[in-house]
């Protein structure tokens, strides 16, 4: 099933959580994305703002939810905003969610249409003490396109100047990073779709087949089972496997090289995150072997560390420690090379110069 049904429980639950860290007496607005252009008159596939999909589950271009927990009439509290329906829209791209059937699967029981929003906004944000409004926050993203989010933070700053405003992502931030059992059930899911493909993958891969080959075998698994992929596919063959992020994904596999998959399933929106190394002709050389087995020495060690309150920063310097000894081990670097290596700099970053690991969920 392509879009599995998911409970409204789960999306009552985190909009609960998310009123539990809201100051009292405060209004908080979540916008959808936008709908990308292509070229002509196309349009990307909608990717739905994360934050929204967790807090009502809807996947439709358009919507907006309001949270004003301590609003004096009950009717206000939680309103769902959507497109409305029109046979011209049903014709053109199907139907969009009706109130009931948005009602049912988001549990919010008053759904407006989008063109009531404006008024219902300035009745309830004269009422209200504070504001929370919503961006995309991440320390390495560098979001050049004008976003909905961002364009609706405009106007309200210019429509309500005087307000008390704050930070949504910084809530949400708290709220996604830890997943409820109906999160990970899903994520299981994702993960299992995942382990299907490299099995597929592990079963046919063999010298003179392409890389584009290898993303089909992927593609197969996953949208059989009801996924896609959770991000853009890397199948890396050669020197290739030593570029972080490509994504070509069409050059023939040759026997002796190694080939790098860092590719996984969504499912429901939630992502799983894999990357394997393995010989394309089923045997690894000798020093390939060394290399493998000193990053999964690594990969062990790492995660006998994790553990509650470990900080990331801390445990990314407990692995760094790991990659420089690996790489004196490996010869790849030699102690000279540690002792003149500067504190900005160090020697093993030529061979380790990312991050240990990441959170997985509704974002990777």
């Amino acid at each position: 099933m392509r879009n599995p049904k998911i409970p409204a429980k789960l999306f009552i639950e985190n909009r609960e959580r998310l009123k539990r860290l809201m100051l009292p007496n405060s209004l908080a607005v979540v916008n959808s994305n936008d709908v990308l252009p292509t070229n002509a008159d196309g349009t990307f596939l909608l990717h739905q703002n994360s934050d929204l999909r967790y807090l009502t589950g809807v996947r439709q271009e358009e919507s907006m939810l309001l949270l004003y927990p301590d609003a004096q009439d009950e009717k206000f509290r939680e309103i769902l905003f959507l497109r409305e329906p029109s046979e011209q829209l049903a014709t053109w791209e199907g139907p969009k969610l009706t109130r009931e059937q948005a009602q049912a699967q988001t549990g919010i029981r008053r759904v407006e249409w989008l063109g009531q929003f404006q008024a219902i906004l300035h009745r309830l944000i004269c009422e209200c003490d504070h504001v929370y409004l919503n961006t995309n926050e991440h320390k390495r993203a560098a979001v050049e396109v004008e976003t909905r989010d961002a364009r609706f933070v405009q106007e309200t700053l210019h429509r309500y100047p005087l307000h008390d405003y704050h930070r949504l992502a910084r809530l949400m931030h708290r709220l996604r990073a830890v997943k409820s059992e109906p999160e990970v059930v899903l994520l299981r899911e994702a993960c299992t779709l995942t382990r299907k493909g490299f099995e597929r993958v592990l079963r046919r891969l063999r010298p003179g087949m392409s890389e584009t080959e290898v993303e089909a075998d992927f593609a197969y698994e996953f949208i059989k089972g009801g996924g896609a992929f959770a991000y853009p596919p890397i199948i890396a063959s050669g020197e290739s496997a030593c570029v972080l992020h490509y994504v070509k994904n069409d050059a023939v596999c040759r026997s002796g090289e190694l080939l790098l998959l860092d590719v996984a399933s969504s499912y429901a929106g939630y992502n799983a995150d894999m990357t394997r190394t393995i010989p394309v002709n089923g045997r690894f050389t000798r020093r390939q072997k060394a290399v493998y087995q000193a990053v999964l020495k690594m990969v062990r060690q790492a995660s006998r560390l994790l553990r509650p309150g470990l900080l990331p920063s801390d445990w990314q310097k407990a692995v760094e420690s790991m990659a420089q000894e690996a790489c004196l081990e490996l010869g790849l670097i030699t102690r000279a090379d540690v002792k003149r290596q500067s504190s900005d700099q160090p020697a093993f970053k030529k061979y380790f110069m990312h991050g240990a690991g990441h959170p997985l969920g509704l974002d990777v």
